[in-house]
């Protein structure tokens, strides 16, 4: 418990390091995310709700692993280290933010429904719930994926 007593929630260069950590994070979840969503919306392929959410889930952490290995890439990591660092990424944080999302969907419209007033919604939901998460990876393991 002495650890825990000890642990510092109130730097603010962490809480800012992470809140970018977690925005790249959001961003390639929801392209995966809603990117599958709006294709079952628009073509209208009869498929069960949460099917479609799940797929949605696996989607938006492929899309995030991808964007990461780009990411990584830019900053000259050689290919192999990006994937590995992409793949190695906290999928604690992805996965709570991708359920959280599509839970917020699924309380609000219904589920696998995006609107104009929904998506800013999840997407704030899913950046707050990993956020703290982030944070204490940050602070106590400096651990981050960017």
């Amino acid at each position: 418990m002495e650890v825990a007593s000890n642990f510092n929630w109130n730097c603010k260069h962490t809480w800012k390091r992470s809140a970018q950590n977690t925005a790249w994070c959001v961003l390639g979840c929801s392209i995966g995310d809603f990117g599958t969503i709006l294709f079952f919306q628009i073509t209208k392929i009869p498929f069960p709700v949460l099917s479609i959410m799940i797929l949605a889930i696996i989607n938006g952490l492929i899309t995030s692993i991808i964007l990461e290995t780009i990411v990584l890439l830019r900053q000259r990591f050689p290919l192999s280290k990006a994937i590995k660092t992409a793949l190695g990424m906290s999928f604690i944080s992805m996965i709570s933010m991708e359920i959280a999302m599509n839970l917020t969907d699924y309380l609000l419209t219904g589920g696998a429904i995006l609107t104009w007033w929904v998506v800013p919604i999840m997407l704030t939901v899913g950046f707050l719930t990993p956020w703290p998460y982030n944070y204490w990876r940050l602070k106590k393991f400096n651990e981050a994926c960017h």
